[in-house]
């Protein structure tokens, strides 16, 4: 009876050591297989790498830049402004800060016609400048 079980093992072992050579030829072609594809890919990249106009990423470059420094500048705004709101006194010193600076600037331009035209005509110019 043990000699059962030691032949049934040795014969375990071979049909393991089968597997294991077919899993290294399987291994060998799946490698080859992936060097074409990757040689392939590489070619693929490099042909559209050398068909891009560079000179027009130079623009793309710095207006992704601008973008990421106004974000980085929005966040620490936000963060300035999230201290300031935990003062108690501050946030509403601020509101009110606020409305005397916009009361101050409607009394001194919009309080006669000819200040009001005096803006509009400074809006229109201002728009006709930047906008064209």
């Amino acid at each position: 009876m043990s000699d059962f079980n030691h032949d049934a093992a040795e014969q375990g072992q071979v049909e393991h050591l089968t597997s294991a050579e077919s899993n290294e030829s399987g291994n060998a072609e799946a490698g080859a297989d992936f060097s074409e594809r990757y040689g392939e890919i590489l070619s693929t990249i490099n042909q559209k790498l050398d068909s891009v106009d560079w000179n027009q990423m130079g623009r793309i470059g710095k207006a992704a830049g601008v973008i990421f420094a106004v974000i980085v500048a929005q966040v620490l705004i936000k963060g300035v402004l999230d201290t300031i709101n935990l003062i108690p006194l501050v946030p509403g010193l601020l509101e009110l800060l606020g409305l005397v600076v916009v009361g101050q600037w409607s009394w001194k331009n919009l309080s006669t016609s000819d200040k009001r035209n005096d803006v509009v005509n400074r809006i229109q110019t201002l728009r006709k400048e930047y906008l064209g």
